[in-house]
């Protein structure tokens, strides 16, 4: 079964495609890197698999329920990192937790374990009656991921959920979520411009002014491109050109 199913996705604002005919699918259990440019649609495909935006033309599919005519079912799959950060400033680490757990409709005793579960795996337990002000954009990050997995999705989106972070917190935040996928065979989409973050055991879907342009293993990417060089140089090619 495939985790995310993006079949012929266009999307427009005003006059601008921002998605042209994207389809690619991406198994159980996958690690998946979204590739692009600032501006190569990355975070308008994320928020249409969020629901956040309805697809104009296309579908997508979250192990298989449609997004468009069952978004409950499917939605209730997914966890999200968004790009910009969403936690509530004026609440404690565990408030925001516990909101989430409320609007996701888990019984008392079960947050309270996950949420045990999840900040610890991130070493935030301490931090759990601390006011989300008070944390460094590092650690807000990680109460964010911890958010996300409380109700066990099947499905992790992450819109660039590095940036702006320092390399070591990077690091550390995408390690976790590979170990996730890894050892809890959670999908995973991780949308980023940052080529350091890609293995090239990945999935790897590179969009380009709202093309697909390579879906494959990001270790076949250089020979795609047709040149020698590593992934960032045949990424660097194959964007390069005019799309």
């Amino acid at each position: 079964m495939n985790a995310l199913e993006v079949s012929h996705l266009g999307h427009r604002f005003g006059d601008r495609a921002v998605l042209a005919d994207v389809s690619f699918a991406i198994p159980a259990g996958t690690f998946a890197v979204l590739l692009g440019l600032n501006g190569a649609g990355k975070t308008t495909l994320m928020s249409l698999a969020t629901g956040l935006y309805h697809a104009q033309s296309g579908s997508i599919s979250v192990f298989d329920h449609s997004l468009k005519r069952n978004p409950t079912r499917a939605l209730a799959r997914i966890g999200v990192v968004f790009q910009q950060p969403t936690l509530d400033l004026d609440l404690t680490v565990g408030e925001n937790l516990r909101y989430h757990a409320h609007l996701h409709g888990m019984p008392g005793e079960d947050w309270r374990v996950r949420q045990d579960v999840e900040l610890g795996r991130l070493g935030l337990c301490d931090r759990i009656d601390e006011p989300a002000r008070k944390l460094s954009g590092g650690l807000r990050r990680r109460v964010e991921l911890a958010r996300a997995l409380l109700h066990r999705p099947a499905l992790l989106l992450l819109d660039e959920a590095t940036v702006g972070l320092d390399l070591a917190t990077r690091r550390a935040i995408l390690a976790h979520v590979r170990k996730i996928c890894r050892e809890q065979s959670v999908s995973v989409l991780w949308a980023t411009h940052l080529l350091d973050e890609i293995d090239p055991t990945d999935q790897l879907i590179v969009l380009h002014r709202g093309a697909l342009l390579y879906d494959a293993p990001a270790g076949g990417l250089p020979q795609h491109s047709q040149t020698d060089g590593g992934i960032a140089d045949a990424f660097m090619r194959l964007v390069g050109t005019p799309a």
